[in-house]
């Protein structure tokens, strides 16, 4: 006769539970690691559409990774899945497991993603997640270091070719001797701009490459006496060769690089948390959780975003309160004064005309996490499962909430609990810029508006609605769009000539004399929608006339068709060499 097993000890199931959750997360640790290497490869060969797929193929794998290791843990765990002591140990035993780890902060936050889906914990329990990191410095001293360091040298263009050579890009340059002299100039032109000794005392550089789209860069700082400035390398692989593209040198173009309208980096950064701390050094006004996010971490950088939330809302005062802007008819948009994000909840029933359903703007926004932003889509992380108090939620907008996002928002007890929150950096609306900049800066966010639409064009996006309310502008000037419920792709677009009324009749009529597909556009009709006068309106159609014929949006679609590349370069030409 069988004899049931004994059951296994508390101990025993912390243990055999935090081993199961450390082995799905080597796993995945490794299987990014492999598809981050071959970005060295599809560099080497000129495989940018491989390089698309691949980031693709990085985006998927942390889903992948997750769903059977949470089934694995229920079927470990059984009836006792939801019992909070026992995850008490198994968090306790798995932080001592990933202290030797270099990767111990991404570890702590695939734990968390684990504990969310067993409990769909509203608001965090730091008795069973990360809430906070259990190493606050690295539990242990690197191994290797990651940086490489180059001492005094008077001679500035040996300096380059060293830095190129031991950045080992596996290609050969057309002309690099060419390259560092034309580089060695930039820095020099850099240290007689900031009045300093024209010799570099020390070099630091990362010793690991930044690739994404066609691509790649070489990341360290200058230090010359009292000054210190970035030193970022864009080096691109062409028909012949190698060659530098650009050279940044200043802390506001290296941020754009790093931008959150970009696509992450695919970069070998195995002690995540040392390369962060770089390049805070380049650009300390960027947050810990945006460069966690570009160098392709997002997950953690997700729970960096929260911990920066937490600890906005522990020492401040200020009230959640309606956005700034017109009410979108889609999404109920908030923000906290001081905070820089801001904070978009789904509403149950879209506003008229629209009538996008939830899933299909759930989708939307998935796309935009899919697709190469090119610089110009904002990057949006998804929470669930929130709670805040209900005192820190201004009247109006609480009203707004509960009354108008009953599905995603309800009061329980004293606090506010949202089921499903999309996060996203906080920029001026551009109908509100070009009202209130000086003339010179409006004209100039005008201009990049439509830049801005010939770059989301050539990375297969168009953006539905062309309104000014849609876009905004970051701190650096540059016009990038954030509202996604009408966003497509470029070639699912019809874009058609007006016909001509065929009678007076039809001439006045306030209905169409002719059918009208769903996918159909009139691009001499957009002019109607961009909501510019005057000069600012004058300024648009000189530099971006052709957006409103047909002939230029046909020929974008074909150069899509044929696989051509588009190169959108993450910086101005005045960095180019």
């Amino acid at each position: 006769m069988p004899t049931t097993p004994p059951a296994l000890s508390d101990s025993r199931l912390s243990n055999l539970g935090a081993l199961s959750i450390l082995r799905a997360f080597e796993d995945y640790a490794d299987r990014w690691l492999i598809v981050t290497r071959r970005a060295r490869i599809r560099f080497q060969q000129r495989d940018w559409a491989g390089m698309q797929k691949d980031t693709s193929e990085r985006l998927s794998l942390y889903g992948e990774a997750v769903r059977p290791a949470v089934d694995e843990i229920r079927s470990l765990l059984g009836g006792r899945v939801q019992d909070p002591m026992l995850w008490a140990g198994m968090k306790a035993v798995y932080s001592g497991l990933i202290m030797a780890r270099d990767d111990w902060e991404v570890a702590e936050t695939f734990f968390n993603s684990i504990t969310r889906k067993v409990f769909d914990t509203v608001g965090v329990n730091p008795q069973i997640e990360f809430v906070d990191t259990d190493f606050e410095v690295p539990p242990l001293a690197a191994g290797t270091t990651v940086i490489r360091t180059y001492e005094r040298t008077p001679d500035l263009e040996g300096l380059v070719t060293s830095i190129l050579e031991d950045a080992d890009l596996g290609v050969e340059f057309v002309d690099l001797a060419s390259d560092a002299t034309s580089v060695a100039a930039r820095v020099r032109d850099r240290l007689h701009g900031a009045s300093a000794l024209p010799s570099v005392e020390r070099a630091e550089v990362l010793d690991m490459v930044f690739h994404r789209g066609a691509a790649a860069y070489v990341v360290g700082r200058i230090l010359s006496a009292s000054e210190q400035f970035p030193l970022v390398l864009a080096v691109e692989h062409r028909e012949d060769g190698a060659e530098v593209d650009a050279v940044l040198l200043h802390e506001n173009e290296v941020s754009i690089l790093f931008s959150f309208t970009r696509s992450y980096f695919h970069v070998d950064a195995a002690r995540p948390y040392d390369v962060v701390r770089f390049l805070r050094r380049l650009m300390p006004r960027k947050r810990t959780a945006e460069l966690y996010i570009s160098i392709g971490s997002n997950k953690h950088g997700k729970t960096e975003l929260y911990r920066d939330l937490l600890r906005y809302l522990k020492g401040s005062t200020d009230k959640f309160e309606v956005a700034r802007g017109k009410k979108g008819l889609v999404m109920a948009v908030f923000g906290l004064p001081g905070h820089v994000d801001v904070f978009k909840v789904i509403r149950d029933r879209p506003g008229y005309p629209k009538t996008i359903t939830r899933q299909e703007v759930m989708d939307k926004y998935s796309l935009v996490f899919q697709h190469e932003r090119g610089g110009r889509l904002m990057d949006v992380q998804s929470f669930e499962h929130l709670s805040f108090p209900v005192e820190r939620f201004d009247e109006e907008l609480l009203a707004e909430l509960t009354g108008e996002c009953g599905e995603t928002v309800r009061i329980e007890g004293d606090e506010v609990v949202i089921e499903h929150l999309y996060v996203e950096r906080r920029v001026i609306p551009l109908d509100i810029y070009v009202r209130e900049a000086s003339p010179l800066h409006a004209r100039a966010a005008v201009v990049d508006f439509g830049r801005s639409i010939k770059d989301l064009a050539s990375n297969d996006v168009f953006p539905g609605d062309l309104l000014l309310k849609n876009f905004g502008v970051t701190r650096h000037g540059r016009v990038v769009f954030y509202d996604y419920d009408d966003l497509t792709t470029l070639r699912s677009i019809n874009f058609r000539h007006m016909p001509a009324p065929r009678s007076f009749e039809d001439e006045l009529s306030s209905e169409p004399w002719f059918q009208v597909g769903p996918d159909d556009i009139f691009p001499e009709e957009l002019k109607r929608f961009l909501g510019l006068t005057g000069d600012l309106r004058d300024a648009f159609l000189e530099v971006h006339g052709d957006l409103f014929e047909e002939e230029w949006w046909h020929a974008m679609q074909a150069t899509l068709d044929a696989g051509t590349h588009i190169p959108i370069y993450p910086y101005e030409a005045t960095a180019r060499l």
